[in-house]
């Protein structure tokens, strides 16, 4: 699916990599996911856009050395500011007050009562993600939670979300959708096994074929730590890059 216009409010909308060195995965990502790049645009530090069909699909930028390479989602919102607020009397921490990306739209990055990390945008000329649910788009988001219903306790403040649960899944898995559009958007669980583990939000791409997707991936100095299996909704694969960050692959059903 493709669009151009801003998504509804706490819909996922957007999702970036934050890396010391974008320059260096680029090549994974092309292998992987089919993506392209835009140049670098100096006024926003070198963040990056790629694209699949010449559509934005997600964003690169660079980081400290230090800090460690992860993906950010990022749902959409209406007025950032109103939803700041709910974020902080929900439990939730900000990395920073809203601010403006220009003329692009409005942003912050912040923590659940959980831990997990997310980013809130609201659009302004620039919508966000322009394909979804296709290869080499977001298809799906789970968030990965220490305590999955405090964390729905307050997604639910801040987005109104609902949920729903899910036959054959763990019993403290659950699909999350928004009040206005009962479609499910993604899922919020325990810790899948992960002993130890932050919670954290995971975000999936399409591919057209997990076992080519796993191939590519190792062959361009990522990893499969979670190797291709199948599943109701298709065959997925947990990869990570070059520099480390994690993410999910799940094949797209033919047209």
């Amino acid at each position: 699916m493709s669009t151009d216009t801003s998504w509804p409010p706490g819909v996922p909308c957007w999702a970036d990599l934050m890396i010391p060195d974008p320059d260096a995965v680029k090549p994974f990502y092309t292998a992987v996911l089919g993506w392209a790049f835009d140049e670098q645009q100096e006024p926003f530090g070198g963040y990056v856009m790629a694209t699949k069909g010449g559509a934005p699909v997600a964003g690169l930028g660079p980081m400290n050395a230090a800090s460690r390479a992860g993906w950010t989602l990022y749902f959409a919102s209406g007025n950032a500011d109103a939803t700041a607020a709910k974020v902080t009397a929900g439990s939730g921490v900000l990395f920073g007050e809203p601010v403006d990306v220009g003329d692009l739209g409005r942003m912050f990055v912040a923590t659940d009562p959980t831990g997990a990390v997310f980013g809130v945008w609201q659009a302004r000329s620039f919508a966000g993600a322009g394909r979804s649910n296709e290869p080499g788009a977001l298809t799906w988001e789970d968030l990965r939670s220490t305590d999955p219903d405090a964390a729905r306790t307050f997604y639910a403040g801040v987005f109104d979300f609902t949920y729903d649960t899910v036959t054959g899944a763990p019993a403290d898995y659950t699909t999350f959708a928004t009040a206005a559009d009962p479609r499910p958007r993604g899922g919020m669980g325990g810790a899948s096994g992960s002993d130890g583990a932050q919670s954290h939000w995971l975000v999936y791409f399409g591919v057209a074929d997990t076992a080519a997707a796993v191939e590519a991936a190792t062959a361009n100095g990522g990893a499969a730590p979670v190797p291709a299996f199948d599943t109701p909704w298709g065959a997925m694969a947990g990869l990570t890059d070059p520099a480390g960050a994690a993410f999910y692959v799940v094949q797209m059903p033919e047209s």
